[in-house]
């Protein structure tokens, strides 16, 4: 197995992507066929076939959206045997496939629920934690309603006491318009859902022309403000969540944090701890948070921003015992990749991360270690131009992680599937 220290960057760049059959260069890849594969010493890698953009995957089971449609398949993608009218389909952000068979989907402000197989579905309101419903506000500018529920991760459900919990935070305040900050939950398949936890009311993340405080977006009994959530996971050794937010102080504190919440079945409660609050260049500026054998992993997005805080960034890929998060003397530095990255995936030893296209001299950048962090290797499949890859998914029954890509870190570009080799 190669291990990158062993390259040089300009090695790894030229000799990163190979392929099967025929060449793959330039635009020609982004309409390939499902049969078209690249490869590289560790994945296979293609990009999802032409029809629905799919948008989320469990198991066999694929939900996709486009031409004002909502679609779901039973067999990876392959045919999409289900599909109903949508009129907001391009303005969907966010799905999740429930172990049941439910599929809760948002667009930018509004949540929907299907729970036979997209014949109907309807839509859901949140509920507040006083119980009330939580509604999306009115925006002053109607295109610009914010993304409620839009997902920078890509894994949201996880089994806890014997039930599935889904909770999942919203990556906003990007494109979009401004939209309040928030940690969602269900413990019911998604014919509930609920606030876990609303962050405040940060002055840089408001809509232009709203005054009155009654107007301000967030969480007017919450001091701490963030200006999106990164990444919400499951730790189930300690039967805990963890959250972790950015960005940048922008004078009004800061907006990176990470969180520990427990959750109590019994009373539909949350205790929510900040374990770490600091600026942008920090490791604690992350995402891809994963727990595997009762240790941490995650990696980090530190940059200076406007403070210019040098050229030296507290970034890389990091592990340690979840106790020891808060101290950095506990971490183990498992590889540095040398660019922003804050999404990571690890299922059955692989890690898999991307690097953030806009700070990246890769194109399109893929962090890869086959050993839970032994060995190491990057690639940059630069025939799909620049593109982030985000909202990482878990293997689908055939094998195949699926992988957003971003023109820029945020507009939705292609859906990438990659294969691990054995």
């Amino acid at each position: 197995m190669k291990n990158t220290a062993q390259f040089t960057r300009r090695q790894l760049l030229e000799g990163s992507v190979i392929t099967v059959g025929t060449l793959l260069v330039g635009a020609s890849r982004l309409t390939s066929a499902q049969s078209d594969l690249g490869e590289t010493e560790h994945f296979w890698y293609r990009l999802a076939p032409p029809g629905p953009y799919i948008d989320s995957q469990r198991g066999k089971k694929a939900f996709g959206f486009g031409s004002g449609k909502i679609y779901l398949s039973e067999d990876n993608g392959r045919t999409w045997h289900y599909s109903a009218a949508f009129a907001e389909a391009e303005n969907i952000t966010f799905s999740v496939i429930l172990k049941n068979g439910n599929i809760l989907f948002a667009t930018r402000e509004r949540l929907f629920l299907s729970t036979d197989n997209l014949k109907t579905h309807r839509p859901i309101t949140v509920q507040a934690r006083d119980h009330s419903d939580y509604l999306p506000h009115i925006p002053i500018n109607t295109n610009q309603p914010g993304w409620y529920f839009h997902s920078l991760d890509g894994e949201h459900t996880w089994e806890m006491d014997g039930q599935e919990m889904l909770v999942w935070g919203n990556y906003c305040n990007v494109i979009g318009g401004a939209c309040p900050v928030n940690i969602y939950y269900s413990t019911d398949s998604g014919q509930t859902v609920k606030i876990a936890y609303s962050f405040g009311q940060n002055p840089t993340f408001q809509q232009p022309g709203a005054e009155a405080s009654a107007s301000l977006l967030g969480d007017v009994r919450n001091t701490i403000i963030a200006r999106h959530v990164h990444c919400v996971t499951y730790n189930p050794d300690e039967n805990a969540f963890y959250a972790c937010t950015g960005d940048i102080d922008n004078g009004h504190g800061n907006e990176c944090h990470w969180l520990r919440g427990t959750y109590d079945a019994k009373t539909d409660t949350w205790t929510w701890a900040v374990l770490i609050a600091v600026n942008a260049n920090s490791r604690f500026k992350s995402g891809g948070i994963n727990f595997v054998n009762g240790k941490l992993y995650w990696i980090s997005d530190a940059n200076g921003g406007k403070f210019n805080l040098g050229p030296v960034f507290d970034r890389g890929i990091f592990t340690c015992a979840p106790a020891d998060i808060a101290n950095k003397a506990a971490h183990t530095l498992l590889f540095q990749p040398g660019f922003e990255s804050a999404n990571m995936i690890v299922q059955d030893g692989v890690m898999l991360a991307t690097h953030c296209a806009p700070a990246s001299i890769y194109a399109c950048g893929f962090i890869y270690s086959p050993d839970l962090g032994r060995t190491w290797a990057q690639y940059d499949l630069k025939e799909f131009g620049r593109r982030s890859g985000c909202r990482i998914q878990k293997k689908n029954s055939d094998g195949w992680f699926r992988v957003d890509l971003r023109k820029g870190w945020i507009d939705r570009a292609e859906v990438l599937f990659i294969k691990p080799k054995p």
